[in-house]
């Protein structure tokens, strides 16, 4: 399948299934985490485990499966020591998500590159401000298109300023972007964007949309009951395909938290719900696995 057929299929009402979570996956699978890059580091002793992941996403019936790139920017190298390996690390990265995909001739997968506008975290979880922080998205970005990415997955879109450097960095090169926001309720029961620092409602964060364009946008990294309303309130400003891939579970630094994890039958049962709102392309998040993306696989048409 190559981009454009994908695009067709997603014009003809089709269902596309992403893959799930990398990072939490490979944490499940006795990967350390590092306290600085998270899961960014696994291409250097884990490279068979994260191949392993990759191939059974597509075997769950993922058609897109996603690079482990979101915590391997230089800046979150750096801060573990190890920017020197910048690219080492993710050629690496990408491809062994094109050799997974290449384990099924019978089937047309597609890679996409994760980016994200993270940036390494202070003494309290906040994310650092950095000079170099331009530069390091676009140095990332060049990389996915030149290891030969079908796409660019902008994921954790919820830093009012950093959305706009990441998508600046993005669009110079020629791969198509697709836009992955996040978001929490607030305490007064708005839909707020996922940054901690200020509550910025969720309708000010995807304005952004109308500044950029991208070819698919959506909510990712979101609790699946926050998934709808955030569908409703991105096509207030967006009329192309919407994507939908939520976390369950939480964060304490370095590692995931498995707690109450959804179980599949109920993801699906919410996924229902998203695609009468519209979504085209669902898959999974932190704390989801291929169990869950092989249970999205029979909302297929």
């Amino acid at each position: 399948m190559t981009y454009e057929n994908l695009m067709g299929n997603l014009r003809e009402d089709s269902v596309i299934i992403l893959d799930g979570a990398n990072g939490t996956e490979l944490e499940l699978r006795g990967v350390p985490m590092d306290d600085n890059a998270w899961c960014g580091l696994a291409a250097i002793d884990n490279i068979q485990i994260l191949k392993d992941i990759h191939m059974d996403y597509i075997s769950s019936g993922a058609d897109i499966i996603t690079t482990n790139t979101y915590a391997s920017n230089r800046m979150m190298l750096e801060s573990a020591g190890l920017a020197e390996n910048f690219r080492l690390i993710n050629e690496a990265t990408v491809r062994v998500a094109k050799s997974a995909a290449q384990e099924f001739p019978d089937r047309d997968i597609l890679v996409a590159g994760s980016l994200s506008h993270r940036t390494p975290v202070d003494d309290n979880g906040n994310l650092t401000v950095m000079s170099c922080e331009q530069e390091a998205y676009a140095e990332m970005a060049l990389l996915l298109e030149r290891e030969g990415c079908d796409l660019i997955l902008l994921e954790m879109l919820y830093h009012p300023d950093r959305v706009r450097h990441v998508l600046n960095a993005a669009k110079e090169t020629r791969l198509p972007l697709w836009a992955g926001f996040s978001a929490r309720k607030g305490r007064d029961g708005r839909l707020l964007s996922y940054y901690p620092g200020a509550d910025i409602p969720f309708e000010e964060l995807v304005q952004v949309l109308t500044e950029f364009e991208v070819q698919a946008a959506g909510i990712m990294h979101t609790p699946s009951n926050l998934i709808d309303e955030a569908i409703s309130i991105i096509k207030q400003v967006y009329d192309g395909p919407l994507t939908a891939y939520p976390d369950s579970g939480y964060f304490k630094s370095p590692n995931w938290q498995f707690e109450n994890v959804i179980p599949a039958s109920e993801l699906v049962d919410y996924a229902k719900l998203w695609v009468k709102n519209g979504v085209k392309v669902l898959g999974g998040c932190c704390g989801l696995s291929p169990r869950h993306i092989k249970a999205l696989s029979s909302l297929k048409k």
